[in-house]
């Protein structure tokens, strides 16, 4: 399906549903180019990706697994 993106803004919530329900994605074109917008295959691993992206720094896992790991290798105090 394609949409403009004046289209789409009058049409956003019964074409998020569109997507949601049925899978198909959905092009909105611009003049600078063209957006896809698709269902994740797994809302839980999308936001993980999206995440770990967004942020480097993020442990993405279990937190107690950092609480018993061995940090005497890489920990170099400052004296």
């Amino acid at each position: 399906m394609k949409v403009t993106a004046t289209q789409l803004r009058s049409e956003l919530y019964q074409v998020l549903d569109r997507i949601l329900d049925g899978g198909e994605p959905v092009e909105v074109v611009r003049k600078k180019g063209t957006i896809v917008i698709q269902r994740a295959t797994s809302p839980r691993t999308a936001r993980k990706r999206s995440a770990a992206k967004g942020n480097p720094d993020l442990v993405v896992g279990d937190p107690d697994d950092l609480v018993h790991f061995d940090w005497s290798a890489h920990w170099k105090p400052f004296l």
